[in-house]
């Protein structure tokens, strides 16, 4: 089984609410088609928006020549000769987005060809669903973030993620220069923790993302005053780049850390593992090298007792891929969602999906389980 053509789509999506200030993100779903008509969708939907979307779009049409003619069914050898193929410009990244796109397309297409989902080709299921966390909309006032999060708790999730300092009028998740923080912001990024953790009760978990914005003592102060609060994990405190850092932050604040969204490939894991610098790993399944990696890394911690919670964000096949690799893997947390309800997603897809109780249920069609809807594909092309 050939692969006659790897096809990128850039496109733009409905927004998660229905109110028209909402943001409307753009997407990247990688098709690859093969010779005996079976056809797998991935996707590489990065940040920040359309300039790395359209980056990453276009060196997939070159990537998608280089591997035209080989065989569908050879993931292992395929994501070796992708990521191989820039070692002189680096193996992580951009060019383990593209192997994660491509590498979740082929699991699709191995799992249609073999008439069974992809969690049965990675070991079988542990688990009947997969129980997710979820954000909800930000808002500038400490009576409306409590609005928002009491909302999306009262549609059913019990675990809810936000970035205060963000949604306060603080930097964007894009955004480093000298990782300090106004005190004003700070201040009423505490105080939107505090009201959300009183109306929402003891029983729900709320989750921080810091997005990797501070330096090593804004990143300990945020942490050590959101702590009274019971949060489940401080994320990415400060940025990726240095362990250091993330190791003078883990010595002195009492939260629990959670890293990985922006770390690459098992090798990146490693040593956040071995220096014992976090208590949670959340690779993107879209980013860190696709299923195949996802599931080493996954197995990676597991021998670490580590947690593994992925960090799926962005569109209906990031959502599918990570879901299917948790069904197999022992040490699974929760997987990220941008909502607890998902309808959003349906205008995308054949088959809708389906969340019940705070937990997605993974289809039991062939492959990932869902197919993209060309035909709105080409209706909302960037």
């Amino acid at each position: 089984m050939k692969i006659t053509r790897i096809r990128p789509w850039h496109v733009s999506g409905p927004a998660a609410e229905a109110d028209a200030s909402s943001t409307r993100l753009s997407y990247v779903f990688v098709q690859v088609e093969t010779d005996e008509g079976l056809t797998g969708w991935g996707e590489i939907t990065t940040y920040p928006g359309s300039v790395a979307n359209r980056t990453i779009v276009a060196a997939l049409r070159e990537v998608g020549e280089f591997l035209r003619g080989e065989d569908a069914s050879q993931i292992e050898a395929i994501w070796h000769k992708l990521v191989r193929a820039f070692t002189y410009v680096g193996t992580r990244g951009a060019t383990t987005a593209m192997a994660s796109g491509i590498d979740i397309a082929l699991w699709d297409i191995k799992g249609q060809a073999l008439g069974v989902p992809i969690y049965e080709l990675l070991g079988g299921a542990v688990r009947e669903t997969i129980p997710l966390y979820t954000h909800f909309q930000y808002s500038n006032t400490v009576e409306q973030m409590v609005e928002n999060a009491v909302g999306e708790v009262a549609r059913g999730s019990r675990a809810i993620k936000t970035d205060p300092f963000m949604a306060a009028g603080g930097l964007s998740n894009v955004s480093y220069i000298d990782g300090q923080i106004e005190r004003s912001v700070e201040n009423t990024g505490v105080a939107m923790i505090a009201a959300i953790r009183d109306a929402v009760g003891p029983d729900i978990e709320v989750l921080i993302d810091a997005h990797a914005l501070y330096n090593v003592p804004t990143a300990i102060r945020l942490a050590n005053r959101l702590a009274p609060y019971a949060i489940t994990w401080f994320e990415e405190p400060c940025p990726p780049e240095s362990y250091d850092a993330l190791e003078q932050v883990r010595a002195q604040v009492p939260t629990r850390i959670s890293v990985g969204e922006r770390l690459y490939t098992r090798f990146e894991f490693l040593p956040v593992l071995t220096r014992h610098l976090t208590d949670y790993v959340m690779p993107d399944v879209t980013w860190t090298g696709g299923i195949s990696e996802l599931k080493k890394i996954a197995t990676l911690a597991e021998t670490f007792y580590i947690p593994i919670s992925p960090h799926d964000a962005s569109g209906p096949i990031n959502v599918l891929a990570g879901a299917q690799v948790m069904m197999s893997v022992p040490n699974f947390y929760r997987l990220e969602a941008r909502r607890v309800t998902l309808d959003f997603y349906n205008s995308f897809l054949e088959e809708p999906l389906e969340v019940q109780n705070g937990a997605l249920v993974v289809p039991r069609r062939p492959g990932l389980g869902a197919r993209l809807d060309v035909a709105y594909l080409e209706a909302h092309q960037l």
